[in-house]
């Protein structure tokens, strides 16, 4: 069986509610305090709903109530207690005095949600709707190598289009590479005159001439 009502509906007032109402239930409230809901309408003398006098004083009578519009500071807390309660608004309205759960939400609902979508915020989420520029963007490969391989592996890596390092190419790579040192370059010509004969004179021969040793 569910729970009973709280009150007969054919013997209570609905619509908005007077002035004398109001003064008859913060009378009441301020003597006795709010007691159990669903005895008080009878007690203060009111024809009405115990779930209406509840929130009748909840939402206009109660002296603490804050008026006007929200502060920037405010909003800021809605924001961080959204995030990590969601739409508890009982709860929320428990972390901003003078406030009520209703009102947070409605104002939730107008403002701040429109305001969170504007800066590309998810209001559901708490997060970019298009998702960070940095999950979407790939790992660079020079990142990749270096997270992946060693220094020596790097290095055979950045010298790979000269050819591998095993075996005889290294020494076609590096041809010096085992001696030690930089040759220099030692080049000898030999130069003669051609092997023509004066014909006048026959006493130069080509045998009578020296070589030429010429060093660069």
């Amino acid at each position: 069986m569910g729970r009973s009502p709280c009150c007969e509906k054919a013997h209570t007032n609905k619509g908005a509610w007077t002035k004398e109402e109001d003064e008859r239930l913060i009378a009441y409230i301020q003597a006795y305090g709010e007691g159990c809901w669903r005895s008080l309408p009878k007690a203060a003398g009111l024809l009405r709903c115990g779930k209406s006098c509840r929130l009748r004083w909840i939402n206009y009578l109660r002296p603490d109530l804050k008026r006007g519009n929200f502060t920037s500071e405010e909003d800021d807390l809605i924001i961080t207690l959204h995030s990590r309660l969601g739409n508890k608004w009982s709860r929320i309205a428990g972390k901003l005095p003078g406030r009520t759960d209703n009102e947070i939400k409605n104002h939730w609902n107008t403002h701040i949600r429109r305001k969170l979508l504007s800066q590309g915020i998810d209001p559901s989420t708490h997060r970019p709707i298009n998702g960070s520029l940095a999950e979407k963007m790939p790992k660079s490969p020079i990142l990749i190598s270096r997270d992946a391989t060693s220094g020596d592996q790097q290095e055979e890596k950045k010298l790979k289009h000269f050819g591998s390092f095993e075996g005889n190419n290294r020494k076609n790579i590096f041809p010096f590479e085992e001696i030690g040192c930089n040759p220099k370059l030692n080049l000898e010509l030999q130069l003669s005159p051609p092997n023509i004969q004066n014909p006048h004179d026959q006493s130069l021969a080509v045998s009578d001439v020296d070589f030429l040793d010429l060093k660069i």
